[in-house]
């Protein structure tokens, strides 16, 4: 695109259109150029030096020959060496600067030897320390005047089309990242914000510091359209109370990835990432316990169920990264198995001795459950596999249900027959007094995995864990906000008053492994996860944090509205982790043990030939009769209502399956 302005005069529309082109050149072109340059003011070096030592200018003559015969072929061997011509010289700095020094003083030591120390007849001892000394002046002052006219220039000349942005964190990220700034020819670099007041009014690189106390008022004289958080050492509570101050202005807000994200203290403008919702979370993470993560894997047989899922394919991540003997992945889905295990064979690599086993298998076949287990007699069972979407499980109950909880029991009948140590059910808080099949029919899991413990011939170690609402998993709210937020909105939420409790994927894989590696026989463990949010806070924020504004009452002319669509079938308005009350504490601060009632083998077992019976004649009302014997908390979704108490013998509406 061409620079035009009606008041510049054409030499500097001819000077920025050549600039323009060269900054554009292939990189192998820029290259040559530059040795070209390089060897050009080499020559100009060696005349300068004559010049000095002789007072006189002899271009030509024999002796100036000669140092230039030496010098040309001496630099460009050392600069090859030093990496000299690998570096970009638009982003040159002190560090280039200082290999060229150094390069210089390797040439130096050449024509020392060459002219003072052996000496060349016609040709002054002084040449071999003046030129190079001239050849270094040069050097840098070409590589600073490039990197003006191609960064600092361009950047003027787009001035009108650049954003202003301002970094909040005055420390050595923030500092590199406002170096890395200075490359970008479409942000300009305001103001830095640092909550240490005593750095109010210095000054990184000529840009002023000002106090974070002020920031409100700051961006609308300043005019700024990005924050960049630059704190990546800060707990998620701090970052939290910023982004809180933030998102009440009109800017967007942006981060910098934790300190163990950055390696070697490079930071680049490249590392920005718009705020997670995990920022806006109102606890920091939990903190893992590394002896308990290992501690039902390292060395074993691991085999996870639904491995290609959101949290299966986490688990089986942070399985792989603590050494099992053998990592078994069971996904019924062909692309998502091949999807989790074509990444996990790159981190093969990495992790020695470490069997990947693909199972395409579907965990309600009991026959293919038993061959499976019969294979590979795993020693620690994870089990993800469910249907989690709670309205295709309310219109396809029998579905649901065979998978959920015939599934259930096949793993852990087949495990326990092939003597595994341990297995883990992964639960939800959609089990506690759930109003929707999805989450009765995990309560019922839960019960199949407590009974099986409590029988006394039993060598496996059965438990539950459960947690609430998984982060950017998929299907759930969050990245469904930010593609609706991408199209221009509006949001859509089911209702204002809805609150849910979050937890990141990384969190949820390490709570199950960790509860795992706790467990005794027969609990559910559960994850002090702090306050719940309001998914209309959620929705507001996200909004807000993309730089755009709220559409409602208060703001009419806002970018982006909000709209309540109702709540669907089986929705609750609040969710909860615990049915009965004072959960006992574990030997985890944040980890905690339910006390739930339970029921005996004999009473389960015996509604499980039922459930059978019931999904094998395709039988919905007969299967959730089971259902709500076994789960009484169960009140199924009554349309217009969120929660109702209903007669346990009222027939449920039947609706087409499969």
């Amino acid at each position: 695109m061409e620079f035009q302005s009606k008041d510049s005069p054409a030499l500097i529309v001819h000077i920025v259109t050549l600039l323009r082109w060269m900054a554009d050149l292939p990189r192998p072109l820029r290259r040559f150029i530059a040795f070209v340059m390089d060897a050009m003011l080499c020559v100009v070096s060696v005349w300068l030096a004559f010049s000095i030592r002789v007072g006189e200018w002899n271009l030509f003559g024999e002796p100036v020959l000669i140092v230039i015969a030496v010098v040309l072929p001496a630099w460009f061997v050392i600069a090859n060496l030093a990496g000299i011509y690998r570096s970009i010289i638009r982003l040159a700095g002190g560090r280039t600067i200082a290999d060229i020094g150094m390069a210089c003083l390797f040439l130096s030591l050449a024509t020392v030897t060459i002219f003072s120390l052996v000496g060349i007849a016609g040709v002054p001892r002084t040449i071999g320390v003046l030129q190079p000394m001239i050849l270094l002046m040069l050097l840098a002052i070409s590589r600073v005047a490039i990197r003006y006219a191609l960064v600092d220039v361009l950047h003027l000349v787009h001035r009108g089309r650049q954003q202003r942005v301002a970094i909040y964190g005055a420390g050595r990220a923030g500092q590199q990242l406002g170096l890395a700034l200075r490359h970008e020819g479409h942000l300009v670099l305001t103001s830095y914000f640092d909550d240490n007041h005593s750095l109010a009014g210095d000054r990184i690189d000529g840009i002023i510091i000002r106090s974070s106390a002020d920031v409100g008022r700051y961006i609308g004289e300043l005019g700024i359209d990005e924050i960049l958080l630059a704190l990546p050492s800060a707990s998620r509570t701090r970052r939290r109370e910023i982004v809180e101050r933030l998102k009440n202005y009109p800017i967007r807000v942006r981060s910098l990835p934790s300190i163990g994200n950055i390696i070697d203290g490079e930071v680049s403008i490249r590392d920005l990432k718009d705020i997670r919702v995990e920022d806006l979370l109102g606890r920091d993470p939990v903190p893992p316990d590394e002896a308990l993560l290992g501690g039902a894997i390292s060395g074993k047989i691991v085999l996870v169920s639904g491995a290609g899922g959101s949290i299966g394919s986490e688990l089986c991540r942070q399985v792989i990264a603590r050494g099992p003997s053998s990592l078994v992945l069971v996904e019924q889905s062909e692309f998502a198995l091949y999807s989790i295990l074509s990444e996990l064979e790159e981190r093969a690599a990495i992790f020695e001795n470490v069997t990947l086993v693909p199972e395409l298998v579907d965990v309600s076949d009991v026959a293919a459950v038993r061959r499976m287990m019969e294979r590979h007699r795993p020693q620690t069972v994870f089990h993800a596999a469910a249907y989690k979407h709670v309205p295709l499980v309310e219109t396809n109950p029998i579905s649901g249900l065979r998978n959920n909880i015939i599934g259930t029991y096949n793993c852990c009948m087949e495990a326990e027959r092939v003597g595994a140590s341990r297995f883990i059910l992964v639960s939800t808080d959609k089990a506690v007094r759930s109003t929707n099949i999805m989450g009765a029919s995990k309560r019922f899991c839960e019960l199949v995995v407590q009974a099986r413990a409590a029988q006394s011939d039993s060598k496996t170690i059965f438990s539950s864990v459960r947690f609430g609402n998984v982060l950017s998993s998929s299907g759930s709210v969050v990245p469904r906000f930010q593609a609706q937020i991408n199209r221009g909105g509006p949001v859509t939420l089911t209702h204002r008053e809805v609150t849910r409790y979050f937890m990141t994927i990384p969190e949820a894989a390490q709570l199950v492994m960790q509860a795992g590696a706790m467990a005794k026989g027969g609990e559910v463990f559960v994850l002090d996860m702090g306050p719940p949010v309001r998914i209309v806070d959620l929705a507001r924020a996200m909004i807000q944090l993309s730089g755009c504004t709220v559409c409602d009452d208060e703001n009419p002319d806002g970018d982006i509205a909000i709209e309540e669509i109702g709540l669907r079938p089986g929705e609750k308005m609040y969710e909860e982790l615990l049915i009965g009350d004072n959960p006992e504490p574990t030997d985890h601060s944040r980890i905690m043990r339910a006390k739930e009632n339970r029921l005996s083998w004999a009473e389960i077992s015996s509604c499980l030939e039922e459930m059978a019976r019931a999904l094998d004649a395709g039988d919905v009302h007969a299967a959730m009769m089971v259902v709500r014997r076994v789960v009484p908390d169960y009140r199924p979704y009554v349309s217009g209502k969120d929660s109702v108490s209903q007669d346990l013998t009222e027939p449920v509406k039947k609706s087409t399956n499969q």
